[in-house]
This record gives structure tokens, sequence and C-alpha cells, in this order.
């Protein structure tokens, strides 16, 4: 769930809305095989999807014209939405009844609406013909809830640590592996952006985490650090924070996340626009997406010479967030088979290998990344091989928005408002357990 890619946070999910779409009385789950419609008759599918950039478009409307021409009994009328305005029509359409067949949701927003029955366990067909070896156990986690998968995943996104190359040798500063599985620890990376700091001339040490924006941003950027450290935010079933937030390794890693601004003062507030790629800072941790990025805007900052990649630091272990947009099932589709079929086909190999080579994302399966000759090579396999043997969900709740808005908030007390960090993790935990207790319960 990146710049690129909408990391923010969707609009939190409201459970009495969404309490409408559980399913009762004599409503059934479909399972592999069902559907309403006559077999010579030609199935109509609705899907929904965000409305992304130009090549994402691009790739869905390639994607949805070649399924359709190859099903001739499968028609799928596509509806892209506008991103500002997606997650409140589809959770409008779901509360009064009519949802689409097909929808795409943001992976941390999944459990909400399975918890709320809005969509058809995908389990069944995933063993039927899913081909669920091709794809990271991690990254099926992030699409499981209560032991059902819920959504098929088509790509995955990726940080990593960017450095300043030119600032590093002036330093004199050993440079950092390559190798995805060999990363810096977070000491390492302290010493080296003291050794570079120097605000007075305007040049810092390190944005460790893409400052200070929405739980969103936080959930993706900061949570990695927890995990780093052998901390949690919450426990395995999403129910409760206690126990986990609040677990010494946890609290670690949110002192030491604050020091970098307060105590070694190696990270600021406040950086000037695009400070990486201006030689204004010399370590940040930025995403898979941000190559393209300084390539198109920044032509004369360039890989190898000005800046390298390394995998992301680690103290007790490797992690990363996983996780993005991907396509469920409505529970109230009446083609739940047909749905599939073009689910399974668009995150399949064919599908994906369709997709990436024109948005240029990271594919979800093992089979796929292979084909890319560049996903193999440095500098994408970091992304890769960390997304693939290092990645985690982040917590699968369905108050996750609730969540997260709390941790945010619990991290910003700590490092901007100087609060006593057992206070503010006390408190985070009272409001993340309460919002799980206020749940509606099916």
């Amino acid at each position: 769930m990146k710049s690129k890619r909408k990391i923010a946070l969707s609009v939190m999910l409201i459970a009495g809305l969404l309490a409408g779409c559980v399913n009762k009385g004599g409503d059934s789950v479909s399972s592999p095989g069902s559907s309403s419609a006559p077999k010579d008759e030609k199935v109509k599918l609705t899907f929904w999807r965000n409305s992304g950039n130009d090549a994402e478009n691009s790739a869905y409307d390639k994607l949805v014209a070649s399924f359709n021409e190859s099903h001739p009994n499968i028609k799928v009328e596509m509806s892209p939405i506008p991103y500002a305005d997606y997650d409140t029509k589809l959770r409008t359409s779901i509360a009064s009844g009519n949802p689409p067949d097909i929808m795409a949701i943001d992976g941390p927003n999944m459990a909400s609406y399975a918890q709320a029955g809005a969509l058809q366990p995908l389990t069944a067909f995933f063993k039927k013909d899913g081909n669920l070896e091709d794809i990271p156990e991690s990254t099926i986690a992030t699409y499981t809830y209560k032991n059902e998968i819920y959504m098929a995943p088509l790509t995955e996104s990726s940080i990593a640590m960017f450095y300043n190359k030119k600032l590093f040798e002036a330093r004199g500063i050993p440079l950092p592996s390559k190798n995805p599985e060999e990363p810096w620890t977070w000491d390492q990376v302290l010493e080296a952006a003291k050794k570079v700091n120097d605000p007075g001339n305007g040049v810092y040490g390190i944005d460790p985490a893409q400052g200070f924006g929405n739980a969103g941003g936080t959930a993706y950027f900061k949570y990695p650090i927890i995990w780093q450290f052998g901390g949690e935010v919450m426990s395995a079933d999403g129910t409760t924070s206690k126990g986990y937030l609040d677990k010494p390794e946890t609290k670690k890693a949110l002192q030491f996340f604050s020091d970098l601004y307060n105590k070694d003062k190696v990270s600021s507030l406040e950086y000037p626009p695009d400070p990486f790629p201006n030689g204004q800072l010399a370590i940040t941790i930025d995403g898979s997406w941000s190559l393209a990025n300084y390539a198109d805007k920044f032509p004369n900052f360039k890989l190898g010479v000005d800046y390298d990649i390394a995998p992301l630091p680690k103290v007790v272990t490797q992690a990363v967030a996983n996780g993005s947009w991907s396509l469920a099932i409505s529970s109230k589709s009446k083609n739940a088979d047909a749905a599939w079929q073009f689910v399974n086909w668009v995150t399949g190999q064919e599908g994906s290998k369709i997709y990436c080579s024109i948005t240029k994302d990271i594919p979800a399966r093992y089979s796929v990344a292979k084909e890319f000759p560049e996903l193999n090579e440095y500098p994408k396999n970091i992304f890769v091989v960390q997304n693939q043997k290092f990645g985690r969900p982040r917590p699968i709740t369905p108050i996750f928005p609730q969540m997260s808005e709390a941790v945010n908030k619990m991290i910003e007390e700590v490092t901007i408002s100087g609060r006593n960090i057992d206070a503010a993790v006390s408190d985070a935990i009272n409001k993340i357990d309460k919002a799980y207790a206020d749940l509606p319960q099916k």
C-alpha cells in the first residue's frame, strides 16, 4: 500500500456503513463453479478500481480488452473512479446492496471489508487453480483474514536505503553492500549519518521514514523500524496492541527513532524541497518508484555516480512492509466463478506480465519477477528480494485506520513533543483496544 501508489491511508472505513453488506438469512457464499447465468448467456461483470497514473490506466485498459476478447462468454465492464472518491463510493455501493462484482482494495483495508461480510472468500478458488505456490507466503498472509484469503495480489512495492555516494566518499565512509541480504545495522547508519551531518551548510544526515505525514505513510515507512528492532504493533489476530506495542523492543525502536531528531540531531523535522537529489540529504529511506522519478526529474543525479541503494537496515531482523492494491470479489456477486476467471487471469502469470511490462511495477508472483531481467539485477533486485524474503503484512485488523492513527500520533508525540514513551504507548494501546471493542460484531 507508496507515493505513486497513494500509500496514504484511504478514508476511514465506517463500520456501521459496511454492516449492511453482511450475509444474512438465506444469502449464500459462492464456491468455485457457481454462477447464476445460463451457460449459453454472456455473463456481464462490473469492475471498479481507483484511477491511477497513465501507465496503470493503460495497463488495465489492455488487460480488460484482452480478457474480453479471449473470453467471449464474459464481458467485464470497468469503471475507473478518481482516488479521492473511490472509498466513499465503494462503501456506499456495498451498504446499499449494489456493489460491483469485482473491486480493487488497498491491502491494509481488506480486513475491514472482510469483517463486514462484503468480500467473497477466495481460498477455495486459489486452491483450485490460483497457483498459490507462486506467491510469497507473506504476501498471501497480507490478504488473509480469519484463515480465508480475500484478495488476489497483482503487484508489490518496497522501500530501501538510498545514500549519497559522493558525500559518503568525501567523508571516507565505507559504502554499504548491494547484497539484499547483507544490510547495515541501524548503528552503522547512525554512525554514517553523524559523519555527514552538517546542518550549518545545509546537509542533513538522514530522513529515516519520509518525515511526518499521514497515518498511511507511518504504517508503510515506520512499522518496519519497529519490526527491525524485534518489536510489534498488534497481535497476529489483529485484536489488541497490549503486549505488543508495549514490548521493550518496540519502545527501544521508538527511542532510537526519537533520538535521531532530538539527541543525535541527524534528522530534521523540516527539509528543503527535494533534499536528496539536490545533495542536501545524505541518507533517505525511499521507495522503488523513486528510481523513475529521479531519472525523469533529476537527470543529472545519476545512480551509481551520485547515489546508490542498499537494503533496509536491521537490528535483530530484516523486515519491510508489503501489500498493495489488489482485487477482490463481492460476496453479493451472482457470478463468482466468472469473476474469479477475470481476477485469476489478471493477477496470474499472463496478466501480471502484461501489467508490469507497462507499469514497471514489481510483480507479486515469483515466476513473473523472474521474467524481467532488470528485476533480477541491481538495484531493483534489492526491492524484489526484500519483499519476497523479508516482507511482512501491516497489522491485519478491521480497525486498521484507527490503529494507524493512534500509532502515528504516538510517534509524533514521542519525537516532536518529547512525550514520555511509556505514557504515549499506553494511550495508543487504550485507543486501539477501545476501537476494537467498539467494533460491531458479525
